[in-house]
C-alpha cells in the first residue's frame, strides 16, 4: 500500500513537471499577443501623417493690369547709302559704329572727269550768255529779228541746265550721308573702284526705336496710344527700359485676327536695333488691391481655386481673380486678408488634409502609451 502510494506520488510530480512549461508558454503567447494589440491601437489614435507645406499670407499691395509680349527693336530710320555715280574711292572717312550726322561726307571719290564735264559746260554756257546779252541789244535797235533772240534765249537755257547737271555730277563724287545715325556696315576700302548705285554703307538711326507687337483683337478697346511701356532685353539683364505706345493700328489682320501696337524707346546709346525685348504694357491700376502669390493657384482643369490652412488642415476654396501682375494674382471673392495659402506642397493635398507648416513649431499630440503584460506574481 505504500508503494503504491510513493509511486502515484512521483507520476503526480512528473506530470507538474510537463505542464509547467505548457503553461508558461502560453501565458507569454497570450501577454505578446495583447502587447500588439494595444501597439496597433495606439498607432491608429496618432492619425494620418502631416504633409508639409509652405504658405503665404494674402495681403494686399499695388497691382496693374497689363498686357505683355516679344518683339525684336527696330530704328525708326535706317538707309543704305548707294553710290550715285562711278569712281576710285580715294579716301574713306568713317567706319563701322562711329556716329554720323545727316549731309556729312563718308567719302571720296575720282572726280576728274566730272570735273572736266563741268568746267566744258560752264565755258560753252558763258558763251552764251555773252551771244545772247549782244543780241538783245540788237534786239532793241531792230538789227535782230525776235526768232533769232529766242533761239539765242532757249540754247543758253539748255547750257545752264547741262552745267547744273554736269556740276550735280560732281558733288556726287562725295558720298555724303541722308540720315543721322550710327555706320552699322561698310561694304567699301579705299583704292576700290565703286559702281555707280552700289550699296556703300548702311546707316541707322538709334536715337529712337521701336518694337511691333501684334496684339489678339480682344485687347483693341485696352490699349491706347499714350500708355506707359517697360521693356527688358536678354542682352542687358537687370535692367528696365521705359517707353510709350506710340501708335495703334485701328485695323485687325482678318487672317491673324491681330492688330499692330507700335512702342517708341529712346536709344539711350544702350538699346541697338536688333535686340529681342520683352514688353510690358501697363492700361489699368488698383493701388490697394488683395493679392496672393501666383504660385498658390492650383493647375487643374477646374475653376480657380487655392488651399487655405485653418489650424492644421487644409481646405480646398474656390476664387473669383482679378489682374494678373507679375508673381501676383488679385483675389476678387474668396479669401480674406490674412489667411494663409499654400504656395508650396499643393500636389499631395487634398481637401480636409493635415499638414505641417514648414518654418512654424509643429503641436504637439498626445500618444496613447502601450501597455505592457503584467507578470503573475508567484
Amino acid at each position: 500500500m505504500r508503494h503504491f502510494t510513493r509511486n502515484r506520488s512521483r507520476g503526480f510530480a512528473r506530470a507538474a513537471v510537463v505542464l509547467l512549461p505548457c503553461l508558461l508558454l502560453l501565458s507569454a503567447c497570450k501577454g505578446g499577443g495583447e502587447g500588439e494589440a494595444q501597439a496597433k491601437a495606439g498607432e491608429d489614435k496618432k492619425g494620418p501623417e502631416a504633409v508639409p507645406v509652405e504658405v503665404a499670407k494674402a495681403s494686399r499691395r499695388a497691382v496693374a493690369a497689363s498686357y505683355t509680349g516679344t518683339a525684336p527693336l527696330e530704328p525708326v530710320a535706317e538707309s543704305q547709302v548707294v553710290a550715285k555715280t562711278s569712281g576710285v574711292a580715294l579716301n574713306v572717312m568713317v567706319e563701322e559704329g562711329q556716329p554720323v550726322r545727316a549731309g556729312q561726307t563718308l567719302v571720296r571719290l575720282d572726280s576728274a572727269r566730272s570735273q572736266l564735264q563741268a568746267a566744258q559746260t560752264g565755258a560753252a554756257m558763258r558763251k552764251l550768255e555773252a551771244n545772247y546779252n549782244r543780241a538783245k541789244q540788237m534786239a532793241d535797235q531792230k538789227l535782230l529779228s525776235a526768232n533769232d533772240n529766242d533761239q539765242l534765249r532757249y540754247d543758253l537755257e539748255n547750257a545752264r541746265a547741262a552745267n547744273r547737271l554736269a556740276n550735280l555730277e560732281l558733288s556726287y563724287a562725295n558720298v555724303e550721308a541722308p540720315i543721322s545715325g550710327v555706320i552699322a556696315s561698310r561694304s567699301i576700302k579705299t583704292g576700290n573702284f565703286v559702281q555707280i548705285n552700289t550699296p556703300i554703307f548702311r546707316i541707322v538711326d538709334t536715337s529712337r526705336l521701336e518694337a511691333t507687337l501684334n496684339v489678339p483683337e480682344r485687347e483693341l478697346v485696352t490699349l491706347k496710344a499714350g500708355l506707359p511701356v517697360a521693356l527688358v532685353v536678354d542682352a542687358l539683364p537687370g535692367k528696365t527700359f521705359q517707353g510709350t505706345v506710340d501708335r495703334v493700328s485701328p485695323v485687325v489682320d482678318s487672317g491673324s485676327g491681330t492688330f499692330r501696337v507700335v512702342c517708341s524707346f529712346k536709344g539711350e546709346g544702350i538699346l541697338q536695333p536688333g535686340m529681342f525685348g520683352r514688353i510690358k504694357i501697363d492700361y489699368d491700376q488698383r493701388a490697394d488691391a488683395l493679392v496672393v502669390p501666383r504660385v498658390a493657384l492650383l493647375e487643374d482643369d477646374g475653376d480657380p481655386a487655392v488651399f487655405v490652412v485653418t489650424g492644421d488642415k487644409t481646405k480646398r476654396v474656390p476664387v473669383k481673380l482679378g489682374y494678373m501682375d507679375g508673381s501676383w494674382a488679385e483675389v476678387r471673392d474668396g479669401v480674406k486678408e490674412g489667411q494663409q495659402v499654400v504656395v508650396a506642397g499643393k500636389t499631395a493635398l487634398r481637401d480636409g488634409s493635415v499638414v505641417q507648416v514648414l518654418g512654424q513649431p509643429q503641436a504637439k499630440k498626445e500618444v496613447a502609451s502601450v501597455a505592457k503584460p503584467e507578470t503573475n506574481k508567484k
